[in-house]
């Protein structure tokens, strides 16, 4: 297949990612525009931080008046993954792929993107990739957009109320796994009982949001990776 044939079959295994992405954004975009970031700038930093986690975090960071380091580490524990799903695209590149042609391939991975690039059967082009972030990131970045736009209209009662959808977003991210997993279950339990003791004990109720956010993130996601380690599927092997 030529690059230009990757690219239009990459386009169309975005539509479906586009769709759910516009849906999802307009909450994103609402929670930007009440951070007191305009629609304009939402929507650019969709097209830059192909991130819901991260952009709401950041956004959420921003309404608290978090400074920019706090918004930094932030960014960068939050999408962390995106550092392993990029090297696991890299396996299925040919070798030829060229250098800048990789880092292009890593800016535009997401999670419903790489789910679409690494169910590609043999070697994956790049351009796949591409084509699919481009129809994608239509939705996510004109969601948004629209979603603060909606900010600017609407009153903020009914602004608080569309605002729950992007909760219910992330609360269909980690159900599912916490019905299957109950550590994951217990996890979360751990997290938000975690999250709600910080806002009232004395002296850590006293730190900024940011940091409370970005120290349990990191205690609780380094806690669970000791006492319940993922084992490898050599040594699930070895131990049967």
């Amino acid at each position: 297949m030529t690059r230009g044939q990757w690219f239009l079959r990459g386009m169309k295994a975005g539509v479906p990612i586009c769709m759910g992405y516009f849906a999802v954004a307009i909450a994103l975009g609402i929670a930007a525009r009440s951070a007191g970031i305009g629609s304009i700038q939402a929507a650019v930093t969709s097209l830059l931080i192909n991130a819901s986690a991260g952009e709401y975090a950041g956004f959420s960071l921003i309404a608290v008046g978090a400074s920019y380091i706090e918004v930094t580490v932030m960014e960068a524990v939050a999408n962390a993954r995106y550092l392993l799903m990029s090297a696991s695209l890299s396996q299925k590149l040919d070798s030829t792929t060229k250098w800048w042609e990789r880092l292009l391939l890593g800016f535009t991975v997401t999670d419903e993107i790489f789910g679409a690039s690494i169910a590609v059967e043999g070697r994956l082009s790049p351009y796949f990739t591409y084509g699919t972030f481009v129809v994608a990131t239509l939705g996510w970045t004109g969601g948004t957009f629209t979603g603060a736009v909606l900010g600017n209209v609407l009153s903020a009662r009914l602004l608080s109320a569309l605002a729950v959808g992007l909760y219910g977003m992330f609360i269909s991210v980690f159900i599912p796994e916490a019905k299957k997993n109950k550590i994951v279950a217990v996890l979360v339990a751990v997290s938000f009982a975690a999250s709600y003791a910080a806002e009232k004990l004395p002296f850590i109720r006293d730190i900024s949001d940011g940091i409370r956010i970005i120290i349990l993130t990191v205690v609780i996601s380094l806690a669970a990776a000791i006492i319940f380690p993922v084992k490898e599927k050599g040594e699930n092997e070895n131990e049967g």
